[in-house]
């Protein structure tokens, strides 16, 4: 089954905690601080690779996490950082953040890799906090968390040819006569439900990829039947043959489809109507195809090449497939874009709030990512760590904006899943 778009989980490895130790070593008299820091978390890397063509194992695996870094020890032995975890994706595949949409990096070279969580810092040990007014500290931080998202990944196939038109014009059939691809192919409408990809291989050793994209209609770039479901696929195509039906057997002007879909292809992207395209007009072998073939040619011939084919009998393509041959070298290989819609920009007139608090019912919630990174990296077990943090609440101003705020001997402050009892 082709699976081309996945939603799943990653998340950085969080950084190793920092050591509280002290050197304690032969004639070494009153030795200092020596708590190590911790390492930094792995990475979660996204790696394109050509040798895949579908997100089918993101259905079954939807959790990412890279390791860890390892705690720091005594005699300043600094933690080991986690391993990166290399995701293999395919190529042509969009990552985008699944909660703001923002479009996080377009993987479109074999091997080309982007970082989608970052690990988190390691927590820094005793020996950090040594100063002249504080000779055996006994503080340290535990590891920074890692970065952690919601991820939407969205393939748009990779493919020298798209063959692009209404349903059952042929499309499938042709594929799977010039190429070695084995489609559903039946006499009914949107037979082709998922994109086939075939490869076309030549006398003289050269080939060419061709992508069989479902069946197209009128509204489709408004996602009407299959429509933004796959016209993405034909956003990576160098060139579009545009398959017809020529014969009208479905009781359609084989002309008035030409200049539907060509809309349709205009209204998703103009720059994909402005792609080089060849008309293939299919089921010569029915009668009414040379009338047709006729009027087609009048209007469009001396704009577009036409080849006259029938995929039922085989004849034509071979004239079809070494006249793309001869044309693909002279296409150019597309530039990827992104349509307006999809972008994603982010504005701030001004820096945002370090902190926000809110009241619940008998406590003081206060959120914010700088106070709530505090909090996961303190070590609350210590006095030396519970009295930093208290430095920290004073420093950033949350001390007198709970003050400002009502709080009152007894009262309950809640920040990052831990609470809190307010004492004068």
């Amino acid at each position: 089954m082709f699976y081309d778009q996945a939603r799943i989980y990653v998340k950085g490895g969080d950084g190793g905690a920092g050591a509280v130790a002290f050197r304690r070593e032969k004639y070494v008299p009153d030795g200092g601080p020596s708590g190590g820091d911790g390492g930094r978390g792995g990475k979660v890397i996204f790696e394109a690779d050509e040798g895949l063509w579908t997100l089918a194992d993101f259905r079954y695996k939807r959790q990412y996490k890279a390791d860890r870094g390892e705690h720091g020890q005594a005699k300043n032995m600094h933690g080991k950082s986690g391993e990166d975890m290399i995701v293999r994706i395919p190529v042509g595949t969009v990552v985008k953040d699944a909660v703001s949409g923002e479009i996080l990096a377009d993987l479109v070279e074999h091997g080309q890799q982007t970082i989608v969580a970052t690990g988190g810092r390691g927590g820094r040990g005793n020996a950090r906090f040594m100063s002249n007014t504080n000779k055996a500290p006994r503080v340290a931080e535990n590891g920074e968390p890692g970065e952690e998202r919601d991820l939407l990944l969205e393939l748009k196939l990779l493919a020298d040819v798209g063959l692009v038109g209404f349903p059952n014009v042929g499309k499938s059939t042709i594929i799977s006569r010039i190429s070695a691809a084995k489609p559903k192919i039946a006499d009914y409408h949107f037979t082709t439900l998922v994109p086939n990809l075939g490869v076309v291989d030549l006398e003289d050793g050269e080939s060419f990829v061709v992508a069989d994209i479902p069946g197209l209609i009128e509204g489709a770039h408004t996602g009407a039947g299959l429509g933004h479901e796959f016209l993405r696929h034909t956003e990576r195509t160098r060139l579009i043959l545009h398959v017809l039906d020529i014969a009208g057997s479905e009781e359609r002007d084989p002309l008035e489809d030409f200049k539907i879909i060509k809309d349709e292809l205009r209204q998703y992207s103009p720059e994909l109507a402005n792609r080089t395209m060849l008309i293939v007009a299919n089921k010569m072998d029915i009668p009414g195809a040379e009338e047709n073939l006729k009027r087609l040619e009048e209007q469009l011939g001396e704009e577009y090449r036409i080849f006259p084919v029938s995929a039922a009998t085989g004849e034509g393509l071979q004239e079809l497939v070494y006249g793309v041959a001869q044309v693909l070298p002279e296409v150019p290989v597309p530039e990827i874009f992104v349509k307006e819609e999809e972008q994603h920009r982010v504005t701030h007139a001004e820096a945002p709030d370090r902190f926000e608090i809110t009241r619940e019912e008998d406590s003081f919630v206060i959120t914010g990512q700088e106070i709530e990174k505090h909090v996961k990296m303190t070590m609350f077990d210590t006095e030396d760590g519970l009295y930093r943090f208290q430095n920290i609440l004073k420093a950033m101003g949350i001390e007198k904006a709970l003050r400002a705020e009502g709080i009152k001997e007894g009262d309950k402050v809640q920040i990052a899943g831990l609470q809190f009892e307010w004492q004068e």
